[in-house]
C-alpha cells in the first residue's frame, strides 16, 4: 500500500485527486493539507510514502515545503502538481529536491504513472518540459531567480486540449452535467476542469472568465 498526503489550497482539487487515487488498489490518501506549513506538520506526523503538493499556496509555497521535507524526511518522495509548465518552476522544484513534476491537466493514466514511478524511487517530469529542463539542469545551465517565491502571474496562459474544450462549453453557458455528457467525462471531472480554468485565468465568475479568455485569445 502506497500512503499519500495531498497538499493543495483548494478543497475541490483535493477531492478530485483523492477520488482518483483511492479508486486504484494499492493507493491510499492518509491526510490532506491546505498550505505548505500544514504539509510539513502532516508529513512529520504520518511519514507518508509520497507527498503530492501544489506550488502556489498560502503560508508556505510548495517549493519551499519540498525543500524543508527533503532536509527533514528524506524517505518521503515528493511530486509537484502544478498548472504551470515554465522552466523556472520546474528547475526550482528540482533544486528543492522534488522527485517529480506533473501538470494538473495531465490524463488519469499519466497521473497514476507519475505517482507509482515516484513512489517506487524513480523520477517523473511531465511531457515537453522533461528533456529540456533535465538536460539544462544536468549540464549546469540553471535559471537565475530573484527570490524563492513563484512568479505572481505569467505573461501567457497555457491550456490543455481538454481545458480548451471545457472553456468553450462554459462560455456557451453549459452546466457541468451538460459538459460531462458532451465530452463523455464524469461530472466531477467537468467540475475540476472548470475550477482549474477559473484558477488559471484568475477569474472569480463567468464574466471575468470571458474577459480573460478573450484577453489571452483562448477562444
Amino acid at each position: 500500500m502506497i500512503n499519500i498526503v495531498l497538499a493543495d489550497d483548494h478543497v475541490l482539487v483535493r477531492d478530485g485527486i483523492k477520488a482518483l487515487l483511492e479508486d486504484q488498489s494499492g493507493l491510499m490518501v492518509v491526510d490532506e493539507a491546505s498550505n505548505g506549513k500544514e504539509a510539513l506538520e502532516i508529513v512529520a506526523k504520518n511519514k507518508p510514502d509520497v507527498l503530492i503538493i501544489d506550488i502556489r499556496m498560502p503560508e508556505m509555497n510548495g517549493i519551499e515545503a519540498v525543500a524543508e521535507i527533503n532536509k527533514r524526511h528524506k524517505d518521503v518522495r515528493t511530486l509537484m502538481l502544478s498548472m504551470h509548465d515554465s522552466e523556472e518552476y520546474v528547475v526550482k522544484s528540482i533544486k528543492a529536491g522534488a522527485d517529480g513534476y506533473l501538470l494538473k491537466g495531465a490524463s488519469k493514466e499519466e497521473f497514476l504513472k507519475a505517482v507509482n514511478k515516484v513512489a517506487s524511487g524513480g523520477k517523473y517530469f511531465t511531457g515537453d518540459v522533461s528533456s529540456i529542463i533535465m538536460n539544462n539542469f544536468v549540464s549546469g545551465n540553471t535559471v537565475s531567480f530573484e527570490d524563492s517565491k513563484p512568479a505572481v502571474k505569467e505573461l501567457s496562459v497555457k491550456l490543455t486540449k481538454r481545458e480548451r474544450q471545457v472553456l468553450s462549453l462554459v462560455l456557451e453557458l453549459k452546466n457541468n452535467k451538460d459538459i460531462a455528457e458532451e465530452l463523455k467525462i464524469s461530472k466531477r471531472t467537468a467540475e475540476v476542469h472548470r475550477f482549474n480554468l477559473m484558477k488559471k485565468l484568475e477569474a472569480t465568475n463567468l464574466q471575468e472568465l470571458t474577459i480573460k479568455a478573450n484577453e489571452y485569445q483562448l477562444v
